[in-house]
């Protein structure tokens, strides 16, 4: 995920300073990616818009997943983890940020897990959440002060046909989505979407933010004969 989150841990600085208490609901409906019965499902057309209006705030309970995990965690024991799928964590980040997903990442880089996620706000503003990946509840959001502009993935990320959540829904069948980003780096702006199986095999596809068509990343790019996330 190009914009790495600043996570803010101190939550009883959150409460001092006001912090509104809130909980997002969020429809689970199969604990991991992988898990899904039947054949491969074809990416959507999803609407960007949303529902809810922006936040604008932090929104702190405690700043803490209710999975824990230590941050050196392997990539197969965060996927096997996570009970909250990548479409559900976009659909919650969009509950906190109206806007269009640009980045979903699971990651265990505080004491627990959670999907860091990147939004190109309706305002205007990139947002970086992070969400608990055990029940999509928001542990920390704020505006990007510092992003250098970037007006290249504001036009891809807001003329994207396919969003992030249906491109991860398209690579669900290749294992537990870990990570979704909306990628220059291959001659031409695609959703990079990174897949866990339950063996520890990772895998990289492409997924066309036109089309939603989806292929599997040239060798050089893809982790498919990296075998680092399995446990030893």
């Amino acid at each position: 995920m190009k914009r790495h989150l600043i996570i803010a841990t101190a939550a009883a600085a959150a409460l001092v300073a006001g912090g509104t208490v809130t909980a997002v609901a969020v429809g689970n409906n199969t604990g991991s990616a992988n898990t899904a019965s039947g054949g491969q499902l074809p990416a959507q057309t999803i609407s960007h818009d949303a529902g809810s209006q922006a936040t604008g705030t932090a929104q702190v309970r405690d700043g803490r997943s209710s999975i824990s995990l230590p941050d050196n965690a392997t990539d197969r024991r965060e996927a096997a983890a996570a009970k909250v799928t990548a479409p559900d964590a976009a659909a919650a980040a969009l509950k906190a940020v109206p806007g269009t997903v640009t980045g979903l990442d699971l990651d265990a880089d505080r004491p627990g897990l959670v999907w860091d996620a990147d939004v190109l706000g309706k305002d205007g503003k990139w947002h970086e959440i992070t969400l608990d990946a055990g029940n999509a509840r928001v542990l920390n959001q704020h505006v990007d002060q510092d992003e250098d502009d970037d007006a290249q993935e504001r036009a891809a990320a807001r003329n994207a046909r396919t969003d992030a959540a249906a491109a991860a829904r398209s690579a669900a069948p290749h294992g537990t989505v870990t990570s979704v980003d909306l990628d220059d780096d291959h001659g031409k702006t695609v959703w990079e979407v990174e897949t866990t199986t339950d063996n520890g095999k990772e895998h990289t596809f492409l997924v066309d933010p036109q089309s939603g068509k989806l292929t599997a990343a040239p060798a050089d790019d893809s982790d498919d004969d990296d075998n680092d996330g399995a446990d030893d």
